[in-house]
């Protein structure tokens, strides 16, 4: 009994959540969209930066063990040619574009809408 009442209690309890999982989010507004296409130029420049340093150092290590193994008397193997680093620099904002719903310089204005004719009243 107990363990029935547990999960009829767990299976309410779960079918409360995913319905609220389930609700639609309203739609992002312009600013908001820069900035989360900001934020991903910003990691992706991130990452950029992240595989130069971990070339770089790859680099290093590589020069290290060239270095002590010839010291040292080892025989080693030429190295692997690899293309070089690609220092990606600091990063750039883009500059915001101009908004769309702006109207152009000579356009003309939309004319109104005309007002929805009242419904007829039944007698």
């Amino acid at each position: 009994m107990k363990k029935t009442f547990i999960s009829l209690a767990t299976l309410v309890l779960a079918s409360l959540f995913s319905v609220s999982a389930m609700a639609k989010l309203p739609a992002l507004s312009d600013e908001a969209k820069a900035k989360a296409a900001e934020a991903a130029a910003k990691t992706a420049h991130g990452n950029k930066v992240a595989d130069f340093q971990l070339c770089k150092s790859r680099e290093k290590v590589a020069a290290h063990y060239y270095k002590t193994a010839k010291s040292s008397g080892k025989q080693t193997t030429p190295p692997v040619a690899t293309p070089p680093c690609a220092d990606p620099g600091p990063f750039v904002a883009a500059p915001p574009a101009a908004v769309a719903s702006a109207p152009a310089a000579g356009a003309k204005p939309a004319a109104p809408a005309a007002a929805p004719a009242a419904p007829a009243k039944k007698s």
